[in-house]
């Protein structure tokens, strides 16, 4: 540590490349300090540092370590005390452009692996960026020194040395509670479960924090069941939804898209206080919707839609501007490609023509005339003969009640269940509409992307950009995916960010294999040499990444402008 506040002292005035000749790594008295990456200027991007305490200084127990939920768990609540003491950190470090600043990946309301915090047997990694002080474009290295002298040993110590093992404890038996949850679930084939008490409405649409003063969740007594926990003595007592279709019914403003949005995040572990720590879904369910204007590359649609005016192909359907109805079929059909057995659909972001056609629109359009096939007659064909389920919120078409296994209706943020209310009505009002009569949902078709899909070539460098949450910039194009609403970090694009680069790097996309397969080896070696395997430069700071699930990954593919794909079944 002396030799770099000596050097800092030496290059206090010198140019700001000067900064480059402090690279590599310094030991402190509780942990080593390495220096990855050094900005070129005090306005690009902030330099890139990793503290590394060795469990000799800051004990680990190894039983948070015995699994990957616990691990996970533990990193993340030591990540959230870095996050709160760079926060409330009262040091000021001056100099222009982007000089002191410390800035560090900070979990939201999601539990997710990231790479900010990485806990082993050995030792605690975390890794910052730091904006190296500069008057104009020379060095500051008075304020340098108060930086890494100062600043940054306050950040770790105010951490990583002052969290207690109770409270990482929590977080861990959280954890085991939540999988405990999971694996009910798993055994009874329910496909989501809401405890009672749960806050679901967040404070606005822009905060995912926990609305006050919110209406607690309550199971209608029909659909509740209890579960035994670790770590606590009684049972909690909830929602189930099992497999089969399950409609979210009431009127608007009653709550019955905040329930949808709740069991949409459920794929995710939530942290303690959020409301929505024992809303849980099964981890293959993903939200489909209309996307007006996405890129569709070579997607099987004709189970939903065929016989197109032109004679286009559905069975490798392509277009730079999907319509509503043409992209929420390519939504379904892409989801149900990648493996997914639970959809989650609410009827305000979906295309009207592709969820139903009444019976007086079917006898003015006849069927010869109407080429799509709404989901309201596939959505028993993908329960009976894919093991597909779906939970649907539907306030405007009763029709529905035809194919329901369930019913339940918000009465004022209160779920009811209303499904044998809903039998009656279906008996006394029966359907007049006609059914689909192709008895066959249809085929799910594999795709394998192309390797001149990556065109992330940008002059002679090769750029692949996260932009926020909904936005990566690849070579010269632009890869939007604001409708893609299950990803919930921008660490997460990040990290898709840096998977695209990956891939076009190592000529990931060579060797003809189904997106599916392409996918699953992603998420093995996410599991076996972990998130910072996909980063140019190994063993240093792999950047403020998190892990996106496999459909996120995939969505964001399939929005590439430039995507070239072949059918290979």
């Amino acid at each position: 540590m002396k030799n770099l506040l000596q050097q800092l002292h030496q290059l206090d005035g010198k140019s700001y490349k000067g900064y480059k000749s402090v690279q590599g790594h310094y030991t402190y008295d509780n942990f080593t300090l390495y220096i990855d990456y050094v900005q070129g200027d005090p306005f690009a991007a902030p330099s890139k540092i990793r503290v590394v305490v060795p469990t000799q200084k800051r004990s680990i127990k190894n039983e948070w370590l015995e699994n990957y939920h616990r691990k996970i768990a533990a990193a993340d609540r030591i990540a959230r005390s870095v996050g709160k003491a760079v926060n409330g950190s009262k040091f000021q470090v001056k100099g222009s452009g982007k000089s002191g600043a410390v800035i560090f990946d900070t979990p939201g309301q999601e539990v997710l692996e990231r790479s900010a915090v990485q806990i082993t047997s050995s030792s605690i990694t975390v890794c910052l960026s730091v904006g190296l002080p500069a008057n104009g474009r020379r060095i500051n290295g008075r304020e340098a020194e108060k930086l890494f002298g100062q600043v940054i040993p306050a950040i770790i110590k105010n951490s990583v040395f002052t969290i207690t093992d109770q409270e990482i404890e929590a977080a861990v038996q959280l954890a085991d509670q939540q999988e405990a949850i999971r694996h009910e679930m798993s055994k009874q084939d329910w496909i989501a479960f809401i405890a009672n008490g749960s806050i679901l409405p967040r404070e606005s649409g822009v905060s995912n924090r926990p609305l006050k003063q919110a209406i607690p969740f309550q199971s209608p007594s029909e659909n509740e069941v209890e579960i035994s926990l670790p770590h606590q003595p009684g049972p909690i007592k909830g929602l189930a939804i099992k497999k089969g279709i399950t409609l979210i019914v009431g009127g608007g403003y009653h709550g019955k898209s905040t329930v949808l949005k709740a069991i949409e995040r459920g794929v995710y572990p939530h942290t303690k206080g959020d409301g929505r720590e024992f809303v849980l879904t099964n981890p293959d369910a993903v939200k489909i919707r209309a996307e007006d204007g996405r890129q569709i590359t070579g997607v099987n649609i004709s189970p939903f839609i065929s016989n197109l005016p032109h004679k286009q192909d559905t069975q490798f359907f392509t277009t730079e501007n999907a319509s509503g109805s043409t992209s929420q079929a390519a939504n379904v059909m892409e989801a149900l490609e990648i493996g997914a057995t639970t959809l989650l659909i609410d009827e305000d972001t979906s295309a009207t023509n592709f969820m139903i056609r009444d019976y007086r629109m079917q006898q003015l359009v006849k069927k010869a005339q109407e080429p799509i096939t709404p989901f309201i007659d596939k959505v028993k064909q993908m329960r009976d003969q894919l093991d597909v389920s779906t939970i649907l919120v539907m306030g405007g078409s009763g029709d529905y009640f035809a194919v329901a296994d369930e019913v339940i209706m918000m009465d004022e943020y209160v779920p009811k269940n209303v499904t044998n209310q809903a039998q009656s009505i279906m008996e006394e009002y029966p359907v007049e509409r006609d059914s689909a009569t192709n008895e066959y949902f249809g085929k799910i078709t594999n795709r394998t992307l192309k390797q001149n899909s990556l065109q992330t070539q940008k002059g002679k460098r090769a750029k692949t950009q996260a932009k926020g949450l909904t936005k990566i910039i690849m070579g010269r194009s632009d890869i939007s995916f604001e409708q893609t609403e299950q990803l919930v970090d921008a660490s997460q694009t990040r990290m898709i960010a840096e998977i695209i680069q990956y891939l076009d790097r190592t000529n990931g996309l060579q060797r003809p294999t189904s997106l599916k397969d392409l996918l699953e080896t992603i998420d093995k070696q996410m599991d076996q040499n972990g998130l910072a395997s996909f980063a140019a430069f190994q063993n240093q700071h792999p950047g403020d990444i998190a892990r996106p699930r496999k459909y996120e990954i995939a969505a964001v593919l399939n929005r590439i402008r430039s995507l070239h794909v072949l059918q290979i079944d």
